[in-house]
């Protein structure tokens, strides 16, 4: 078999070892935040040696800024909605569904970026400044040309987007929190369901959706 004929199942083989290593990387960083995580510490937990983590990423920095770049790129996605939506009723319920489920799904994710934030952001000061802050200015736009066009009540745009924020995130950054308080188990699919229309609703009726 020729080198070109493998070179698409290596790149595949080399994309999925670069996931799990950076699933392990996320849980340590979660776990553990960037100063007390190692190297050696992800790849144990990756089940690899270290030599092969510096293969794919040179410092604990790059994966670092790596994890944090993949949790805000999934962020940013699940805002496509806002800007297709024809009204508030569609874009932030679509919104808060998007939040809560990558809060299902990748909660050592957000709680990296917490506790990169909560720190003072010492390694992607630079992100927050820049692409965080355009994003984030063009959500703020969007939203109070609905508040214009009379579709919802004159709220302050950048406040409610700290609200679906600090809402959506809850359920991973204190999902311990919720476990224990659902005697000690996730929440079930059901439970979830709840929890994302409860959430629509009372930031909805808020802000003078039906």
């Amino acid at each position: 078999m020729s080198v070109t004929a493998l070179s698409p199942r290596r790149s595949s083989q080399r994309a999925q070892k670069e996931q799990h290593i950076l699933s392990a990387a996320e849980k340590v960083f979660a776990e553990a935040g960037f100063g007390g995580a190692t190297m050696q510490l992800i790849a144990d937990m990756a089940g690899l040696p270290k030599a092969n983590l510096h293969y794919y990423f040179a410092t604990k920095e790059d994966l670092y800024r790596r994890v944090v770049r993949d949790i805000f790129e999934i962020w940013l996605h699940a805002a496509d909605v806002f800007d297709a939506a024809p009204g508030p009723a569609e874009g932030i319920g679509a919104y808060i569904d998007a939040k809560m489920e990558i809060s299902r799904r990748h909660p050592h994710g957000s709680k990296v970026w917490a506790s990169e934030v909560m720190h003072g952001a010492p390694v992607i000061q630079d992100y927050l400044e820049t692409t965080l802050n355009d994003w984030t200015d063009g959500r703020v736009a969007l939203i109070q040309r609905w508040i214009d066009e009379g579709k919802m009540a004159p709220v302050n745009p950048r406040h409610l987007l700290y609200m679906l924020w600090a809402t959506t995130q809850h359920y991973a950054d204190f999902n311990h929190q919720i476990e224990t308080l659902n005697h000690g188990k996730p929440l079930s699919e059901r439970q979830w369901r709840e929890a994302k229309n409860s959430v629509k609703a009372v930031i909805l009726r808020g802000i003078g959706v039906a």
